[in-house]
């Protein structure tokens, strides 16, 4: 018999304009909570900068071919994001794929894009983890 399939889930989140460490830290504390359930994809492994003519197609196209491999987003929404807002509506609006967001926000502060495109919004990284784990988690 197979093992099961690990679900993948896509981090996404500001990059551009974020300091590096902020962006790589809750990356890396989400891969550490979710644990061996879930597989994650990283937009940081990849070696590009922002703001170079040669590197911006290849930037978008290899993250939305992440969001498309993905089975699940895990979002931080802790600021307005060009980026991380195009990847959400891609991935709920045109593929149908659940969308866990966690932000510091309250929800009269949040945009109506977010709210309508993120399938849940959670107020911390810890709670989003928890929720994914809860309703995608592979039972042990």
């Amino acid at each position: 018999m197979d093992a099961p399939r690990h679900k993948i889930i896509y981090l996404s989140g500001p990059i551009m304009d974020e300091h590096e460490g902020t962006a790589r830290a809750w990356r890396e504390d989400a891969k550490k909570l979710l644990g061996k359930q879930f597989r994650t994809l990283d937009p940081m492994r990849r070696k590009f900068k922002d703001r170079e003519l040669d590197s911006a197609n290849e930037i978008v196209e290899f993250d939305l071919q992440d969001v498309r491999d993905a089975d699940i987003l895990l979002v931080n929404y802790s600021r307005a994001s060009i980026g991380t807002s195009m990847e959400i509506f891609y991935a709920a609006h045109d593929l149908g794929k659940f969308v866990v967001a966690f932000s510091p926000f309250e929800f009269k502060e949040c945009s109506p894009w977010m709210v309508r495109y993120c399938t849940k919004i959670l107020p911390s990284l810890e709670d989003a983890c928890a929720y994914i784990l809860n309703h995608f988690g592979n039972e042990s």
